[in-house]
């Protein structure tokens, strides 16, 4: 039901969007986060954002250099990730849940899931 778009692969110090739409699903007031996996690592969370309501969360490691952001009209939430390091290497899920779903960071907080997108920095 989600769908993650705009990874790709890019330079030390670029920039890349991602992007989060919903197929058949309305992100209504449900908090929407972006996580990451990295090779031989556990997934983390990275950024959430409380759809409609416009509360945000991030993790130390990014901020000031990601954002996270939504488009109503669109029903769709964004991560703009700047100044990407190599540590940012990693495959990019959102997730949806309840806006009480526990902490922002945990994976099960989150319902639906997407199927991720790779994004890479050298």
């Amino acid at each position: 039901q989600l769908v993650e778009s705009g990874g790709g692969s890019v330079q030390a110090g670029g920039s890349l969007r991602l992007s989060c739409g919903a197929s058949g699903y309305t992100f209504s007031s449900d908090r929407v986060g972006w996580f990451r996996q990295a090779p031989g690592k556990e997934r983390e969370g990275v950024a959430a954002i409380l759809f409609n309501g416009g509360i945000t969360s991030i993790t130390d490691s990014v901020k000031g250099r990601f954002t996270i952001s939504e488009d109503n009209a669109k029903n769709t939430v964004y991560l703009q990730m700047d100044s990407l390091k190599a540590g940012d290497t990693a495959i990019y899920y959102c997730a949806a849940g309840s806006p009480y779903g526990g902490d922002w960071n945990k994976d099960d907080s989150y319902t639906y899931w997407g199927r991720g997108t790779q994004v890479t920095v050298s």
